[in-house]
């Protein structure tokens, strides 16, 4: 029995390698706890929640996909941001399907997307006891400090693994390879024999898993740096710019000053320190305008900014893609975000400015470090920075996101789409 539980324990690790990273446990406690609430009875509450409203509910809620998945090229989602990432190969191959799993939430996608059976996922958690206690001597306190996400990790690979003997896609694009269902659909790939590639969506991390896929489309050398210090990279590697970014390049900001900012806040962005720069801003210049977007699966209510300052205006992430709001705006503020490079790849002056997250996400992409962006520790560095933009704001700022995006400055500039489905088209077409 130990030898036969041993596969699904080593399994769900890999699956969840991201959740027992040192940084992860890091995280802010409001942040965590919003993952996984650090109250044990929380914890097993948010379980017994989880099997009866998704679980049972999923048994009972009937899948009609609209589109043929058999012998289609399926494209993973996982969320918004992954839909508009592989969007474009939906557009440019009639062979291919959006896909996510029955319940998973794609923002304002969830009607667009073809949903994957987990009807049958709770059959499989039987073996939790198990696999937690193998967990348990790995990983040591880790695992029963996250054992609600192991228990709703369970049963992905198994259902994916049917899913995949069923439809038999041609094959199966990601655009992400740290969550725990796209990482179960893609050991599922592997033992089904389904061929795999991942384009990239955002900045990564070195806290990444190893690269896994048969076919890697990166952005630029700093990923593929990054990666190769996660370990061994399986596949082949071509580097093809950001392709989510082509409809924007040709319109690059020209402003020669900053009149328009956007603040961009994220999920590890403690909300007193957001509201204090915010309203520092406003009061040190006000001829700025000031545009608020919080990240689009951030839960908390920002309301009270409205309230406080009348003048500040909102963008929607639910609503607005991150290029429409970008494109409205001469200048960024924010911490640890991929925003920075698609805000400096269209020229906008891109500042980095903590927001009270832990001291081991400082410069988390690296972004500073490789002087892509402007950084302020302060609120009077913040101000005098706006300040000089406001003077005067180089058109060449997008020049800065050579090391992340490969095509800049190459015939190949503002045709990463082209590029991307012409090596995905000779990687289909061999993989016959």
């Amino acid at each position: 029995m130990a030898a036969v539980l041993a596969a699904p324990t080593a399994r769900l690790r890999d699956i969840l390698q991201l959740r027992f990273t040192d940084l992860f446990a890091a995280l802010p406690a409001r942040t965590l706890n919003g993952i996984s609430p650090a109250n044990p009875l929380r914890r097993l509450a948010r379980m017994a929640g989880y099997a009866a409203l998704r679980l049972v509910g999923n048994v009972f809620r009937p899948i009609r996909n609209p589109e043929q998945l058999r012998g289609a090229v399926w494209l993973y989602v996982v969320s918004q941001n992954n839909y508009d990432s592989l969007r474009f190969i939906r557009d440019a191959r009639p062979d291919s399907v959006l896909v996510a799993g029955q319940s998973k939430q794609i923002g304002r996608y969830n009607q667009q997307v073809n949903r994957l059976s987990l009807r049958r996922k709770g059959l499989y958690y039987w073996q939790f006891p198990f696999v937690l206690a193998g967990l348990l001597r790995l990983e040591g306190q880790r695992a029963w400090r996250f054992c609600d996400l192991i228990f709703n990790a369970i049963g992905y690979y198994e259902v994916y693994r049917r899913a995949l003997r069923h439809y038999r896609p041609r094959a199966v694009v990601f655009a992400n390879d740290h969550n725990d269902d796209a990482r179960a659909l893609l050991l599922a790939c592997r033992a089904e024999g389904v061929p795999t590639a991942y384009v990239q969506h955002a900045s990564v991390s070195t806290n990444f898993p190893p690269l896994g896929f048969d076919l890697n489309l990166l952005e630029g050398q700093d990923a593929l740096d990054k990666y190769r210090q996660c370990g061994l990279i399986r596949g082949r590697v071509e580097l093809v710019g950001m392709p989510k970014a082509d409809a924007f390049l040709a319109r690059r900001n020209t402003a020669p000053g900053i009149r328009r900012v956007g603040f961009a806040a994220n999920l590890l962005d403690d909300t007193r320190q957001v509201a204090d720069a915010v309203a520092h801003v406003l009061r040190e210049l006000p001829g700025l305008t000031l545009t608020f977007r919080p990240h689009p699966g951030d839960a908390r209510d920002f309301s009270f900014l409205r309230q406080q300052h009348p003048e500040l205006q909102f963008s929607d992430a639910r609503q607005q893609s991150v290029f429409e709001f970008l494109a409205g705006q001469d200048a960024l503020i924010a911490a640890d975000t991929s925003t920075h490079l698609e805000a400096t790849l269209l020229n906008l002056a891109s500042i980095y400015y903590r927001l009270g997250s832990p001291a081991s996400f400082d410069d988390y992409y690296g972004y500073v470090a490789h002087n892509l962006v402007d950084r302020a520790d302060s609120p009077a560095a913040l101000v005098e920075i706006l300040r000089r933009y406001q003077q005067h704001k180089p058109l060449d700022l997008y020049r800065r996101a050579a090391y992340y995006n490969a095509t800049l400055g190459t015939p190949d500039e503002g045709r990463s789409q082209q590029r991307a489905l012409r090596i995905l088209r000779e990687w289909l077409e061999s993989s016959r």
